[in-house]
């Protein structure tokens, strides 16, 4: 079933897309992450051009994050003024990544950019990833190699240094709240160059430099991550014009039903197994991406029809 991608000027397998869609959900429903860091290599790897891939992705993150966000409110298990915070940090992150993202354009630098922060931040996410799964599945083995047990998480020292202090009580926190802020732009700025939810950098980032408390952190990430691509995608399609609805749309289709299917997976499979499969997928993604970038192509000039 070919479909025409007006944007991205191309023809593509309908079904496929929405398959991807799905994987894509299903990541949401298993992991608490927007999914989009695994969506947009795999939409280049398809041929999609990159700037297209990243706002088109964001796009379906947005979509992507909902059910998840409810479920977790309905729980419980949102922390409202965390999340507020980072919301407001990621906004302000959004517009300094469109910034970059024009001036990288205008220089014709934008793909090789996208490119290698995929590559640099897959293969860091994907061995981090799985070390801890290997961890969880041999923890005799790598306790006696590491020799000392396992400490309770604190928020990181650059927190406490921060001036001001609130109090977060659902997170069980008492820190600056120009630290979620901070984190919240950061993760802005990867989601309007790359096309990312942020989750697979913000849910590691609440746990081990926030401190915060684990039965909020999936529900919070996705809160951010749900206002933050629709900035994302206001952005993109007011400044870059590179969401391609079309694809957007196939991509949604799939991924709110891939995120039914992978909360009832979360439910029955081992997290630490499903762990370690996702960072060999993580990081297998990496090393195509990486290859891509040292290999010479097929067409080393493109012509572009105005």
């Amino acid at each position: 079933m070919d479909v025409y991608l007006p944007i991205a000027n191309l023809s593509v397998n309908g079904l496929f897309i929405v398959l991807l869609g799905g994987l894509t959900g299903i990541l949401s429903g298993l992991f608490g992450v927007g999914g989009g860091f695994l969506t947009t290599p795999l939409l280049i790897f398809y041929g999609i051009p990159p700037t297209v891939a990243a706002a088109s992705a964001a796009t379906q993150v947005t979509g992507a994050s909902v059910s998840g966000v409810l479920a977790h409110a309905r729980r419980g298990g949102v922390d409202y003024r965390m999340g507020a915070l980072m919301v407001a940090g990621g906004i302000i992150g959004a517009l300094i990544g469109a910034l970059l993202f024009r001036v990288l354009q205008s220089l014709g630098q934008i793909d090789v950019v996208i490119n290698i922060l995929y590559v640099v931040m897959l293969g860091s996410i994907g061995s981090l990833m799985l070390r801890e799964g290997l961890a969880s599945l041999r923890p005799d083995v790598f306790a006696k190699n590491a020799g000392t047990t396992v400490r309770k998480r604190r928020h990181h020292p650059l927190v406490a240094s921060l001036p001001y202090r609130w109090r977060f009580y659902a997170s069980g926190l008492y820190i600056s709240p120009l630290a979620p802020v901070i984190l919240g732009a950061l993760v802005g700025v990867l989601t309007m160059l790359m096309g990312v939810g942020g989750g697979f950098l913000l849910v590691p980032a609440m746990l081990y430099i926030l401190g915060m408390s684990g039965n909020v952190v999936v529900g919070t990430s996705l809160f951010q991550i749900l206002f933050v691509t629709m900035a994302t995608t206001m952005t993109h399609a007011l400044t870059t014009r590179a969401v391609d609805i079309v694809l957007a749309g196939l991509l949604l289709t799939g991924s709110v039903l891939g995120a039914q299917f992978g909360s009832q997976i979360a439910q029955k499979a081992r997290p630490d197994l499903l762990r370690v499969v996702l960072a060999v997928l993580v990081l297998l993604i990496a090393l195509r991406m990486l290859y891509g970038l040292g290999v010479r192509p097929d067409e080393i000039y493109t012509v572009n029809a105005l």
